[in-house]
């Protein structure tokens, strides 16, 4: 599974220069309208460069598409037996835990099933220095769980990523899920 800092990275770039070229011809094309004696744009220029920008922003939709590191194990989901379950609970601005510490092995494919009692809360593992690896919306009443495959030797927190009122601000647990067993560089 790719992950999901890289894909942000690479989709920042792309859609970044993307963005950039939409910009200067824009740009370039008031420059010029602006300019006393300059030419008028031909309708047939501006509407071929409109369609241009509609080819290459669908394009980069569908080539990032399938960089998306949990599209596949969705896609796959039925198929699927994860090799460890966890039920997390959710309710008065807290996390229940089966565990203080939930242990993962490098590979494991882990099925997280949360269930709120009371609100909806946001359900979200952070990397050590605070980036999100992952997160989905827990509602009241509803089936909330997210299929996830580990390929890295790391330390998560959870912290609910929906706001649930004041109260629920520092909602979340420090250091509770470990992964181990991956090899040295991955």
């Amino acid at each position: 599974m790719v992950d999901s800092t890289m894909v942000l990275w690479g989709q920042t770039i792309v859609y970044t220069l993307y963005a950039l070229a939409v910009l200067i011809v824009i740009g370039t094309i008031a420059y010029k309208l602006t300019r006393p004696g300059t030419p008028r744009v031909p309708p047939a220029l501006f509407y071929g460069f409109a369609a241009l920008l509609i080819v290459v922003g669908v394009s980069l939709h569908l080539i990032t598409y399938n960089t998306i590191p949990w599209a596949a194990a969705d896609l796959e989901r039925d198929s699927v037996t994860p090799n460890k379950v966890f039920a997390i609970g959710a309710a008065n601005h807290a996390f229940a835990m089966p565990s203080p510490r939930l242990e993962i092995t490098c590979g494991d494919r882990v099925l997280f099933r949360v269930t709120s009692a009371d609100l909806t809360y946001g359900f979200g593992l952070f990397r050590q220095d605070h980036s999100m690896l992952f997160q989905m919306q827990v509602v009241p009443g509803h089936p909330n769980d997210l299929l996830w495959t580990f390929e890295k030797n790391s330390v998560y927190d959870i912290r609910s990523t929906e706001y649930s009122g004041p109260a629920g601000v520092g909602m979340g647990v420090d250091n509770a899920v470990e992964v181990t067993g991956c090899t040295a560089g991955s």
